[in-house]
């Protein structure tokens, strides 16, 4: 087995499909696909591909460390207590352990994403 994974960013697989928890939701009727590619270190480190159509919803990352790689769309994230940042395609951020804020896709939105559990 190979130590040396490639992120398929189009992949040719059936996504898992979700909407945001009720208790989550802001605004829109927003519906994401996942692309689960990689689990390692017993399921504590996850990597793939998320998408997600317009809408709004509280993003609340508790101990999870994750980082985002945008390849297509549009996003608006607000730190609670903090600024507005708006992220496209070709741009990557972390939101780190702790994090709470609102996550609105402008344009559905595609990234790859490294999720890291405590």
């Amino acid at each position: 087995m190979s130590l040396l994974l490639t992120i398929d960013t189009d992949p040719n697989f059936t996504p898992k499909q979700s909407v945001p928890d009720a208790e989550r939701l802001i605004s829109g009727n927003p519906a994401y696909k996942t692309w689960a590619q990689d689990a390692s270190k017993g399921e504590k480190v996850l990597t793939g591909i998320w998408e997600a159509t317009p809408g709004e919803h509280h993003s609340i990352k508790g101990t999870v460390y994750e980082f985002c790689h945008i390849i297509s769309g549009v996003v608006e994230i607000d730190e609670k207590d903090g600024e507005t940042k708006t992220y496209r395609a070709g741009d990557s951020f972390v939101m780190k352990p702790g994090f709470v804020g609102v996550w609105r896709t402008i344009e559905t939105v595609r990234k790859i994403y490294v999720c890291v559990y405590d």
